[in-house]
């Protein structure tokens, strides 16, 4: 397994970044990645073709799949899931818990959504929306 050296962050711990352009590690952490992603879009309220949209433009019938037999997930997907795992923690860090819940639906005036909803702008603009989106709630965690 190949293993990359990373930096600290405030805030978080990373032993080393997993190597998703290996199978087995995709593979290793394809179930949980999904679980998770459901789970935040139970707490959401997102609807299952959004969630498609979300992960890169995947059917509806395959949506339902993942929910129960994630497989082996593509790289994107899980790099996608992993912007909304860190939007989520963010959110709930900065926000009472149903407001956290309720932000991504919300249209936003900031000068990256320009009056439409975060979650509306990360469909749109795909993963580089989705780093965007957690860099602003990050900057926003910190202060900046």
């Amino acid at each position: 397994m190949v293993i990359y050296p990373t930096y600290t962050a405030p805030g978080y711990k990373f032993d080393a970044i997993p190597d998703l352009s290996r199978p087995e590690t995709r593979e290793r952490l394809s179930q949980s990645a999904m679980d998770g992603f459901f789970a935040i879009l139970d707490k959401w309220r997102v609807p299952v073709e959004k969630a498609g949209e979300l992960l890169g433009g995947v059917p509806r019938s395959t949506v339902y799949r993942l929910k129960t037999a994630a497989g082996t997930l593509r790289q994107d997907e899980l790099t996608r899931i992993s912007y909304v795992v860190g939007i989520y923690k963010a959110l709930h860090i900065l926000l009472p818990e149903e407001l956290a819940d309720q932000w991504v639906f919300r249209p936003n005036d900031n000068f990256l959504f320009r009056g439409q909803t975060p979650l509306d702008y990360m469909v749109r603009a795909g993963i580089p929306g989705l780093q965007q989106v957690r860099s602003l709630v990050d900057g926003a965690q910190a202060g900046h």
